[in-house]
């Protein structure tokens, strides 16, 4: 289990086209403060249906997109 997988599980459950959260907010999700690390495990996201869009670090901010599935 990957120690990102209780925020991919948080996207997965929400559902929303597009979902920004703060960095704050992921902590409260994850246990932890989010670090360079995420950069080596945001591609998980795509196994939840999310991509990590943007990454703001000036506005503390990570907004996900879901992926488009196809038919």
């Amino acid at each position: 289990m990957s120690k990102y997988e209780p925020l991919w599980k948080v996207l997965q459950a929400d559902g929303s086209d597009t979902l920004t959260l703060t960095f704050e907010q992921i902590k409260n999700i994850i246990g932890f403060d989010i670090d360079h690390s995420f950069l080596n495990y945001k591609k998980e996201a795509a196994q939840f249906g999310y991509q990590v869009e943007k990454i703001s670090l000036k506005e503390k901010l990570i907004v996900f997109n879901k992926l488009i599935q196809k038919p």
